[in-house]
């Protein structure tokens, strides 16, 4: 099959958005497929992300990545420009796509000025189908700090227009079944629930607890008797950092802060706030910047739990990852995450906006080692359907029922 991405986002971005787009393209490398995938040029962007060459041009048999030129979006992302839709259209006459998926078209429309891919895969009788990735309008808040009312109204307008572009769509697939019901209940008339989401199953169930692993890979000393606490993500408001650092003020008056140790991966605006402020209530405290998704695994396999106060993830990759490597999730009971974690099973659920809840949890496993293994036993059993090979399994199989529909 030959299939045409247009992305919103792809690596050098650490995101699960990203990383997730990277690893299909491989499968579907693996499989066979053609993949010819649009996405930001990052370069302008080199004293963030040095090793971006890595991710453009024919980065596996068959699968070729085009930067288009991008605009700044955010301190550490990129919009495609929108005056670049005519080299999209350029190299999809040359490839001659089956199908055009289209990532996060929301995004693009307003990068674009114009709905990605449509009028091309009309023109050719070919499918369009897109993916629902991220709830905009739930991060209003977080980027738009205005009043209520006005925020309100212009939530409104912009549903409307989210709408609207999503239903011109052949197919709009979503990964969360709670999603799912948020936007049938918006208007969409074309959602389709199916598990497209998969990661390297293997690489976090093999990866190993290892003798000295945090000062051999990261120089830092004398965890071995710590409790590790493992972040994941941006470091962003719309990620739960300003709740989370109001909790471990209180968390501090619970138990004694300095039996633990705080390992936060990632990067953002937020670095220096959340450095500065978690500095004074411990010592222990590391952020290891952004790291390669290949070290991922052996980070979490050599921690006690991983923490996300994010409520507004569409499924929550992290989560997933931290069962594979048998490690137990604390996460609000809101969003994507509740799908897969089961309260008191395979990690705690806390009332969203609630520090005292919050904190409860993580008390429960910092004290309880005996805990976090028997959820972290039970979390590598809520992970088996997620494999890659499943996961694109589902996405190709919809793409040729979507083909031959067309034909």
């Amino acid at each position: 099959m030959k299939i045409a991405i247009i992305a919103s986002g792809f690596l050098p971005v650490l995101d699960g958005v990203t990383v997730s787009g990277y690893y299909r393209v491989q499968k579907l490398s693996q499989f066979g497929h053609q993949v010819l995938l649009f996405c930001p040029d990052y370069s302008p962007l080199a004293h963030l992300y040095p090793n971006w060459k890595d991710y453009t041009g024919n980065i596996f048999p068959g699968v070729q990545v085009i930067n288009l030129p991008s605009t700044p979006f955010l301190d550490f992302e990129r919009n495609v420009g929108f005056n670049t839709y005519q080299i999209v259209v350029r190299e999809l006459e040359k490839f001659q796509p089956e199908i055009i998926h289209v990532d996060e078209p929301e995004r693009l429309f307003f990068a674009f000025f114009r709905l990605a891919g449509i009028e091309f895969a009309r023109q050719h009788k070919i499918p369009c189908v897109c993916t629902f990735r991220t709830n905009f309008l739930e991060y209003f808040e977080d980027f738009l700090p205005l009043p209520k009312g006005i925020n309100l109204m212009l939530q409104l307008i912009f549903k409307k227009s989210f709408v609207s572009i999503y239903n011109q769509y052949d197919l709009t697939l979503v990964s969360s079944s709670i999603t799912y019901q948020k936007i049938v209940s918006m208007g969409m008339k074309n959602a389709m629930y199916v598990n497209f989401h998969g990661f390297d199953i293997e690489k976090f169930q093999s990866a190993t607890i290892t003798a000295n692993f945090w000062e051999s890979n990261y120089q830092i000393s004398n965890l071995d008797n710590k409790v590790r606490i493992v972040f994941l993500g941006r470091l962003t408001e719309d990620k739960g950092w300003k709740f989370t650092l109001d909790a471990f003020t209180k968390l501090q008056q619970l138990v004694n802060i300095e039996n633990i140790a705080i390992i936060i991966v990632g990067d953002g605006p937020m670095h220096d706030e959340i450095s500065n402020r978690l500095s004074q209530l411990t010592n222990d405290v590391y952020l290891l910047g952004r790291i390669p998704p290949e070290n991922v695994p052996n980070i979490l396999k050599n921690s006690d739990f991983h923490v996300t106060a994010s409520e507004k993830e569409t499924r929550g990759l992290t989560v997933l990852e931290a069962f594979a490597a048998g490690i137990p999730v604390v996460a609000p009971a809101a969003g994507g995450v509740t799908e897969n974690i089961q309260d008191g099973r395979n990690g705690l659920l806390f009332t969203p906006g609630n520090q005292e809840s919050f904190c409860e949890k993580l008390k429960l496993l910092i004290e309880d080692s005996n805990l976090r293994k028997k959820m972290g036993i039970n979390g590598r059993e809520a992970i088996a359907k997620y494999s890659w090979d499943n996961a694109v399994a589902n996405l190709v199989k919809i793409w040729q029922e979507q083909i031959m529909l067309k034909s």
